[in-house]
């Protein structure tokens, strides 16, 4: 199953990047994903199940540590990637 996640820190500051936005920066960077995209108001990454689990965990632990106070995520499953459903099932 492939995972895309979408992740904020907070709080915002317009005129630097705080601590915690380039902690989760170079987590997602860092991280064995296959697509990671950061911007100046929102990150997005994909990639398979385990490494995107482990990325959020990492994500979440150390923009914590250096200052976040909210940090927003939004995970979907890739479509066509998630489990299949048994045969003869109406879901």
């Amino acid at each position: 199953m492939r995972l895309k996640l979408e992740f904020t820190t907070e709080p915002f500051d317009l005129d630097e990047p705080p601590a915690h936005a380039v902690m989760a920066r170079e987590v997602a960077l860092g991280a064995a994903l296959d697509t990671v995209d950061v911007g100046p108001f929102g990150n997005t990454v994909e990639g398979t199940a385990d490494e995107v689990l482990t990325l959020v965990s990492d994500l979440l632990s150390k923009s914590l540590a250096v200052g976040a106070t909210r940090i927003s995520l939004q995970l979907n499953v890739v479509e066509g990637s998630g489990p299949r459903a048994p045969e003869g099932s109406t879901s």
